[in-house]
């Protein structure tokens, strides 16, 4: 069985997906990137900006999953120009600690609204 999760407290989803599912005991959280909630819009044009605000999404939606994103298996990370990988991984730090989740990071041509980071994760419960 397969619950979606949705939480107002992160942006809502711009397509046909859930902002998290939760398929037993893993929460996988869609892609989020650095949108304020409430607007809609990005936070800044700063990738460090961005990157927080997607981790303190990701963070919103786990916590409405029943679980906290400190305590995530596997992230993925996608960015607009791997130049950015040391700020993304600087503002990383702020959210995790050792032992760290296993994680890749991919350069992508462009982003949804412009971003220039995307984070997901998947997460125990």
């Amino acid at each position: 069985m397969r619950t979606a999760i949705t939480t107002a407290d992160a942006p809502a989803a711009i397509g046909p997906y859930s902002q998290a599912v939760r398929p037993g005991g893993y929460v996988w959280c869609s892609g989020q990137l650095g949108l304020d909630p409430a607007r809609g819009v990005l936070v800044s044009d700063d990738v460090a900006a961005q990157a927080r605000q997607a981790l303190t999404n990701l963070a919103a939606v786990c916590r409405e999953g029943g679980t906290s994103l400190g305590t995530a298996v596997r992230l993925t990370v996608y960015l607009v120009d791997m130049a950015d990988f040391p700020a993304v991984n600087a503002v990383y730090q702020e959210f995790f600690s050792e032992p760290y989740p296993a994680r890749a990071t991919v350069a992508v041509a462009a982003l949804p609204k412009n971003g220039r980071v995307e984070i997901d994760a998947v997460v125990p419960v």
